[in-house]
């Protein structure tokens, strides 16, 4: 029996930590995306799509400031 619980508390403990790392990983790349929308409110929206396409694209993090720094001028562009 407590080699359960120990099993139990490692498990539950290494799944909350990489549940918070995805989730700072999340909230980084959605704070990236924004800091390239400024005060223009439409631009934040486009940069927050921007940013769904390129998850769905699988753009690796390495690259999405360069791959988000494109999509903002192509926005000043049109």
């Amino acid at each position: 029996m407590d080699y359960f619980i120990i099993l139990v508390a490692t498990v539950s403990g290494l799944y909350f930590h990489w549940w918070l790392y995805r989730r700072i990983q999340r909230w980084t790349d959605r704070d990236l995306a924004l800091s390239f929308g400024g005060e223009d409110p439409a631009k934040r929206d486009y940069m927050l799509s921007r940013l769904q396409e390129a998850q769905r694209q699988g753009v690796k993090r390495k690259e999405l400031d360069t791959w988000l720094k494109k999509a903002a001028e192509e926005y000043q562009a049109a």
